[in-house]
């Protein structure tokens, strides 16, 4: 059965869903998007999602043609259209079909695309065994020059790191901001372990405010540790006890190996894998559930 794309409004094959060659998205990486992930049923922080989708938005001035109930519930019928209960969700927000130029005026009406496909990240046995990762030379855009906080669909800056990683044989690398501090990884945010500590770089370092990264700060401290946000730097992750990285795709997966130099003992660490655990629990149990169940019927 082909997938079913959302494309305003209407549910149309993949193979039909197109964008225009003067969309502004196409043309300037002018949008914003969320990925979202649904488990056992149930769609993980999506009212978290949507409210940062909008936040985006409002930052570059660019206005949503739908309520945010509306784009849950578009949402929901995507995931119901392709009856996926476990599901990666790529929800775009383009700024529409305008001309050659950047002037945002002469784009007619914002754009909102949906597409929910299963999605693996990371291979299984990476998750048992962990990541090496290293250091990129890209550095990552200053805070002051455009807030990471913003999730543009402009990415060239994490794409260029990443083909870094790539021709080294790896998959992920850490980029560093303009002042040589631990921003975040090309594509999630980055966690070392002190002790019973459980460390990840500020905002105002370069990290995007991920979701998955909210989380790991609150079972942190639900768990007993002590969830810290400052500024990091690469010392700090090559002395660290573990290492692990966030995302929405990769949840948590460790880190065993920065630029040559083993963390820890060189595998899993035991916070890690308990932080991982009790994150696994609490997507396949909570959640915005994609089809809601008929009350029972009363009488005989």
């Amino acid at each position: 059965m082909s997938l079913k794309v959302y494309m305003d409004g209407e549910l149309v094959p993949a193979e039909d869903a197109k964008v225009s060659v003067w969309d502004h998205c196409f043309l300037y990486g002018d949008g914003v998007f969320e990925g979202i992930r649904a488990y056992n049923g149930r769609v993980w922080k999506l009212d978290e999602h949507i409210d940062r989708l909008y936040y985006s938005a409002r930052a570059i001035m660019l206005d949503i043609p739908m309520s945010k109930d509306e784009m849950k519930d578009a949402v929901l019928n995507t995931l119901r259209a392709n009856d996926l209960r476990e599901s990666y969700i790529r929800l775009v927000i383009s700024r529409g079909k305008g001309d050659l130029g950047i002037d945002v005026q002469n784009c007619e009406r914002p754009s909102v695309i949906i597409i929910a496909a299963p999605l693996k990240l990371y291979p299984q046995e990476l998750y048992e065994t962990g990541l090496e990762v290293v250091t990129c030379a890209t550095r990552r855009i200053p805070a002051e020059a455009f807030d990471p906080s913003i999730k543009s669909c402009n990415y060239l800056n994490n794409v260029l790191a990443k083909i870094e990683v790539l021709r080294q044989g790896l998959k992920e690398g850490i980029m560093l901001n303009h002042a040589g501090m631990v921003a975040e990884c090309t594509a999630d945010n980055i966690f070392a372990v002190q002790g019973r500590k459980v460390m990840t770089p500020t905002t105002t370092c370069g990290a995007l405010r991920g979701i998955t990264r909210g989380e790991v700060l609150a079972i942190a401290g639900d768990l007993g540790y002590e969830p810290v946000e400052s500024s990091l730097a690469v010392y700090d992750l090559y002395s660290a006890d573990e290492c692990f990285l966030s995302g929405t795709g990769a949840e948590l997966i460790s880190v065993v190996k920065i630029d040559g130099r083993v963390v820890g003992d060189g595998k899993p660490g035991p916070i890690t894998t308990r932080l991982l655990a009790e994150f696994r629990r609490r997507t396949t149990t909570q959640g915005v559930p994609i089809y809601v169940e008929a009350p029972a019927r009363a009488g005989g």
